[in-house]
């Protein structure tokens, strides 16, 4: 009889920075690792964010064991609210990373009924035919895990998102010696974090933030502001020691950074030394050289903490001059517009703004190249397969394990949806499953589609033309002249002439019908056809337009 062959199932993360998600299955068992969120592009109007499609396990939704999440990032854990009531399995965790997933499904209301599970680094959990295994890894959050999952045909090693820090500020070093005594007994794929494989080198150690920001706190004549990313706990540690070290109180501002902050205390991953936090309402009358404010909105988000003092809508916190901002992230591809504008409203009020590009303010959590071939190095694995990164990355990826003697016909580089099958012998992609963006607009999941998102971009390229048209209740015929009302096609005043014209065309285009009354359906495609064409000639434009019918 032979052995089932054990599928890879890439959901989501591949081909793109974000929504990470992997289905593993063999036989009649399936697990789920991680389930992050994406930020919508420029292009995408309104979406507020975007999850995998998940109805691959829907159709097998009793097979899967359960869901592991390597760490607390929202491209690891930001689904979970939206796909956990619709699957019901177990989540398995480390303890800060179930602590941020709890804040999540709180904000979305999910809490309820979640059946959240916490794995210590180094623990073990068996799901089916799966035995997985954690080990701790370094990244910009504490918690982080790879895994190490024991399979009836062999061991994968899942390498989450990880970086190689000798040094870190909070949590454990990547668990190199565990990772070099599986390459000595065999590992069957490796599967490994390819967001920087672009970069050469070795990624800069935490520390180096820390040394920027004493010297800053130490030489700052007013106040300091640090953004960054509420999930970034060891920056966040960075800011309270820094600030302790100086006298200066710390200030939390932004519900987010406030949930995560107090959570990561409770839970003993953060360290505060007595009275170094302060509530916003003991900020009057104190010195300006002895409060750091901590903010959200690094990635210029329009809601956040920070986009709302630089456009000075913030209820607490006003920007004074000689205030020093400090912003302690890289842009996420697509926001950069969005983050220069705050830069330039923060400049133009007088403060002094630091960022990656001026200042060290900000390492990334990602290993650079060298870090990428050392694990290559250390865990020999028979097959290859990059993860989490656009194309390019995953390419670069390859081509770095190609260096390090794994063969090409080894390695694979897979895109969302695609399925790996996997012996112990060989490896192929067979077929491919349907996965996409999901749409998340206000309270609606996945109602919005290609076809909405195609009219709001009509809607602000070319606006509107809607065509009011009268027709007689009794003889169906028209009343009068059709009337059009536009909004942002064209100056109104200005186009009187082009509307009037338009209105007439309408007029004797249905006044050809002949007396009998004409079907609403042909009347809707005649006016939006014979309108179209009429635009278009006049102005180059497509608005969309929308004929109304009125009977009276």
């Amino acid at each position: 009889m032979t052995k089932p062959k054990l599928k890879i199932i890439p959901l989501g993360g591949l081909s793109e920075i974000g929504k990470n998600m992997m289905a593993m299955e063999y036989g009649d068992d399936i697990i789920v690792i991680d389930a992050g969120l994406m930020f919508p592009g420029e292009e995408m109007l309104g979406i507020d964010l975007i999850i995998p499609d998940i109805s691959y396990l829907l159709e097998k939704r009793e097979k899967i064991r359960g869901i592991i999440i390597t760490h607390g990032h929202e491209d690891h854990i930001g689904a979970l609210p939206y796909i956990l009531p619709q699957l019901n399995v177990p989540v398995y965790s480390t303890k800060l990373t179930q602590g941020l997933i709890s804040v999540k499904l709180k904000e979305q209301k999910a809490l309820s009924g979640a059946k959240l599970k916490v794995v210590p680094p180094g623990g073990k959990v068996a799901l089916g035919a799966f035995k997985v295994e954690f080990f701790p890894v370094c990244h910009s959050i504490p918690d982080s895990v790879g895994l190490i999952i024991h399979t009836p045909i062999g061991t994968v090693v899942h390498s989450g998102d990880f970086k190689l820090d000798y040094t870190p500020v909070s949590g454990k070093p990547t668990d190199l010696s565990r990772l070099a005594q599986l390459g000595a007994q065999g590992v069957l794929l490796l599967l490994s974090d390819s967001t920087y494989a672009e970069l050469p080198g070795y990624t800069p150690s935490e520390r180096v933030v820390g040394e920027t920001l004493d010297h800053i706190m130490a030489d700052a004549p007013g106040r300091v502001i640090v953004t960054t990313f509420s999930s970034l706990v060891s920056r966040v540690q960075q800011v309270i020691d820094s600030a302790a070290k100086y006298q200066r109180r710390v200030f939390l501002v932004g519900r987010s950074m406030n949930d995560t902050i107090h959570m990561a205390l409770e839970l003993g991953y953060l360290n505060a030394p007595d009275g170094v936090l302060a509530r916003l309402d003991e900020l009057k009358g104190m010195p300006r050289d002895k409060v750091v404010f901590i903010t959200t909105g690094s990635q210029g988000e329009p809601t956040s903490a920070l986009v709302r003092i630089a456009n000075r809508d913030h209820r607490q916190v006003h920007i004074l001059r000689g205030d020093t901002i400090i912003i302690s992230a890289t842009p996420i591809p697509g926001n950069e517009a969005l983050i220069n504008r705050t830069v330039d409203a923060l400049f133009k009020q007088g403060a002094q703004v630091l960022y990656d590009r001026v200042a060290p303010v900000h390492v990334h959590g990602h290993g650079s190249q060298e870090e990428l071939k050392l694990l290559l190095n250390l865990v020999k694995p028979k097959f290859f397969m990059p993860i989490h990164g656009e194309y390019r990355h995953l390419s670069f990826h390859a081509r770095l394990a190609h260096s390090v003697g794994i063969p090409e016909s080894n390695t694979f580089v897979l895109e969302d949806g695609d399925i790996l099958e996997l012996s112990p012998e060989a490896g192929r992609v067979m077929g491919k499953v349907s996965s996409g963006n999901v749409y998340v607009d206000g309270l609606s999941v996945g109602d919005i589609g290609r076809v909405v998102l195609r009219d709001r971009r009509m809607l602000s390229r070319d606006g509107m033309v809607v065509v009011i048209i009268a027709v007689n209740r009794q003889t169906g015929k028209l009343v009068g002249r059709p009337d059009i009302v536009s909004r942002g096609f064209v100056d109104t005043r200005e186009s009187k002439d082009m509307l009037d014209a338009s209105r007439d065309l309408i007029a004797r285009t249905l006044d050809h019908s002949g007396g009998r009354s004409v079907e609403w359906s042909f009347i809707n495609t005649k006016v939006r056809d014979v309108l179209n064409k009429f635009y278009y000639e006049q102005t180059k434009r497509r608005p969309m337009i929308l004929p109304f019918m009125v009977k009276v």
